[in-house]
């Protein structure tokens, strides 16, 4: 009986010992699957098109534009900047930045980005980069940014328009991919009248109310908002007017 005691005991221990083992491999296993959107971030970085926050929004065969719109306290998880592309701030966030495959976080700037502030991402030269953008501020960081595909398919296009000469419009890009101008409007305001030459497209800054003035038409009502945008084919004439009681602001783009 004192064996058969023992021998029970025994099995009771190893059966204990067992399902302890057991229950923490499921807890191991549970802890691995609860958090498999980081983890696949930080393994597997995705297309800067299909990061979080970033919301593509028009596409054609010229560009893809996004809208991007990171809260406070979250951020993009790594993402590839896989081709040129072009972005508009539109306010103002406190971000910091962590380049992929290095513990390094650069600290915030007070005050970066500059709302209206263009920039031209050359991947094409400077070659594809990796990195995750975190917003530590209050508040939301809004950008509109748009990739640019393949120009093979218009290489031999027409080329970009020159606006030198054409009240309203400041020059402030111009690369091997793309020509832009900054427009701002008080009310009461116009621009000179251009020719477009080459596809694009306008992203408003500043909203209001404006007409498109085109020879031969009737002028266009138009209301645009923050971060809105057109796109605009090549060949036409125009001019623009601020017919409301604020000021606008847009910057204009030509594809190369």
């Amino acid at each position: 009986m004192l064996k058969l005691a023992i021998i029970y005991a025994k099995a009771k221990t190893e059966g204990n010992v067992m399902r302890h083992v057991i229950s923490v491999s499921l807890f191991v296993l549970a802890y691995a699957l609860a958090q498999p959107a980081s983890a696949q971030l930080e393994d597997n970085p995705v297309p800067m098109d299909k990061a979080p926050f970033h919301v593509p929004v028009f596409s054609n065969d010229y560009i893809t534009l996004l809208r991007i719109n990171i809260p406070p306290g979250r951020d993009t998880g790594f993402h590839t900047h896989y081709a040129d592309s072009v972005s508009v701030n539109l306010s103002p966030a406190l971000r910091t930045n962590q380049p992929y495959g290095s513990s390094e976080v650069s600290a915030p700037a007070v005050g970066e980005p500059v709302p209206g502030r263009a920039s031209f991402n050359n991947v094409t030269k400077n070659g594809s980069y990796t990195h995750k953008a975190d917003n530590v501020g209050s508040t939301p960081f809004h950008n509109v940014s748009f990739i640019l595909k393949d120009r093979s398919m218009w290489m031999n296009g027409p080329a970009v328009s020159n606006r030198s000469g054409v009240s309203g419009y400041t020059q402030i890009m111009d690369n091997e991919r793309i020509r832009a101008w900054r427009v701002v409007l008080a009310p009461g305001e116009a621009t000179g009248q251009y020719t477009q030459t080459a596809p694009g497209l306008r992203v408003y800054i500043r909203g209001g109310v404006m007409d498109e003035l085109v020879p031969g038409s009737a002028s266009r009502g138009m209301a645009p908002y923050e971060g809105g945008f057109i796109w605009q084919d090549s060949g036409q004439t125009r001019a623009v007017k601020n017919t409301g009681s604020s000021i606008i602001e847009f910057i204009e783009f030509e594809l190369k």
